[in-house]
């Protein structure tokens, strides 16, 4: 059924969809001027939302838990149809991309972890030698002492 052909009960207020998705207004406002979401307006001039927005809106939270940016969003919502809810196989797909994503930040963490660990260990207490902050020790260059901290001084 298409957007245009909406009877009123298929149709949320701003409200409605704010309470059932768990955000504010503001956010619903926000993610429809971001082209994410979309409402008609009645004759009055008033937001009504379709129902499958909720689940975009599903979609949207998710993506922020994740760290996705919304700019990565909307390319997604791009590709699905704009007059229906998002299915099981549109999920998939979506999962399937942010999977790789999701383990590519694994693996840095991952790595900066390891680093971490090297650097409690070694008892060095210089931030000329230290691997963390310093790789390589290109602040040796600078001359001695610390660089990274922040001064206090006169």
């Amino acid at each position: 059924m298409s957007r245009e052909h909406l009877t009123p009960t298929q149709l949320l207020t701003i409200g409605e969809v704010a309470q059932r998705a768990g955000i504010a207004t503001s956010a619903v406002r926000f993610y429809e001027k971001q082209g994410l979401i979309s409402s008609v307006r009645t004759a009055g001039n008033q937001r009504r939302y379709p129902r499958y927005v909720l689940r975009r809106i599903g979609i949207i939270l998710a993506a922020r838990r994740f760290g996705i940016p919304l700019e990565e969003v909307a390319e997604i919502f791009g590709g699905l149809p704009e007059d229906r809810m998002p299915n099981k196989r549109d999920w998939t797909a979506i999962s399937r991309r942010w999977h790789a994503r999701l383990a590519a930040r694994r693996h840095e963490i991952e790595r900066l972890e390891a680093e971490l660990n090297g650097c409690i260990g070694c008892g060095c207490l210089s931030l000329n030698t230290c691997r963390l902050f310093n790789p390589e020790d290109q602040l040796a260059a600078e001359g001695p002492g610390p660089r990274r901290l922040p001064w206090d001084g006169p």
